[in-house]
């Protein structure tokens, strides 16, 4: 205990200040001095079991601390008595519920970041593998020049489906680590659904689709154009690949004084109910995914909607086909 500098300072000074009082009460009479002593042994005692109580006290604190370096966050800490003591340990415990709350969140993105990693490398190694014994047919020199047509062409493809996967993967990244500033403009519904429309006009025309829009031309919403318009495409891609040769799409938007809207139906067979919970879920197939289906369209759509203060929901059943309804909430002054 005496090793300490602040408990052999604290008698110094305490007992340099007793010295002075005995030796001041002795030029007043012997009883004097013999009370003087007495209390100076008192408060010298007294103050010395105290510092002996913080002591212990502040040992236990740097126990504590050592447990919760070893990983060891279910200790409890605090106290219901007053003091700057009780103050310093509900302050600890406060900062342990945040180191707590750090490690489960670092924890779980670990956890989200090998499922990743696991997800892209099983989407990779099915076009690689393909390519690969492609290319090696291809070396054969009696290969009829209709095969080495056949197999250039499928190459090709599997190299844009790779593209696509990664210049699919990176944006999600982006979006997920906030990086992509989006833009705040004011955006007609008419010409987004419009935009929208281009890439899928096409399959839809192949497939023998009709499409329906009703909407107002002087409804808005506040968003970024072109992040928008990807989120929607990705939607729509999805209805012409689950709807049938004949079968309709229906667009329909609206606002009011809290949200714009956005329905996006079609009449095609349909999600399981019990895939609709996962709709959303990077990586995730579900039962009437097409062949070649990724599973990140929807995924990168839910993220761009979600970072530009709106939500997107899906409804679904065998018979009237799935409905994506996207909201659009509007600021709150």
């Amino acid at each position: 205990m005496l090793r300490n500098r602040e408990i052999r300072f604290l008698l110094l000074v305490m007992g340099a200040i007793s010295l002075t009082a005995i030796l001041v009460a002795a030029f007043i009479s012997p009883v004097s001095t013999l009370l003087v002593f007495i209390l100076s042994l008192l408060l010298m005692g007294s103050s010395l079991l105290f510092t002996r109580w913080r002591y212990r006290e502040l040992d236990k604190l740097s126990v504590y601390m050592g447990e919760i370096s070893n990983g060891n966050d279910t200790l409890d800490v605090r106290d219901n008595q007053e003091g700057e003591l009780s103050i310093l340990k509900n302050n600890i415990y406060k900062v342990t519920l945040m180191l707590s709350e750090h490690r489960s969140l670092l924890q779980r993105d670990k956890v989200q970041l090998t499922d990743a990693i696991s997800d892209i490398s099983h989407q990779l190694k099915t076009p690689l593998t393909s390519m690969t014994m492609m290319a090696d047919l291809l070396s054969d020199p009696n290969l009829s020049p209709a095969k080495r047509s056949e197999f250039t062409h499928h190459i090709r493809v599997q190299l844009e489906r790779i593209d696509w996967l990664v210049s699919s993967l990176l944006k999600l990244s982006k979006i997920d680590a906030k990086t992509i500033p989006f833009k705040k403009d004011r955006i007609s519904v008419k010409n987004l659904i419009q935009k929208a429309l281009e890439p899928v006009m096409i399959p839809m025309d192949i497939k023998g689709q009709t499409l329906s829009i009703v909407g107002d031309d002087n409804v808005s919403f506040i968003g970024d154009f072109n992040w928008t318009a990807e989120a929607v495409i990705n939607i729509l891609k999805n209805g012409v690949e689950h709807t049938p040769e004949g079968g309709a799409i229906a667009i329909t938007f609206s606002e009011n004084a809290l949200f714009t809207e956005v329905i996006i139906a079609d009449n095609g067979k349909g999600i399981p109910k019990e895939d609709l919970p996962y709709i959303f879920k990077r990586f995730y197939k579900g039962k009437n995914a097409a062949e070649g289906s990724i599973g990140i369209g929807l995924a990168m759509a839910h993220s761009i909607v979600a970072s530009q203060n709106g939500v997107i929901d899906v409804t679904s059943d065998g018979e009237t086909g799935t409905q994506f309804r996207i909201k659009f909430y509007k600021q709150v002054i």
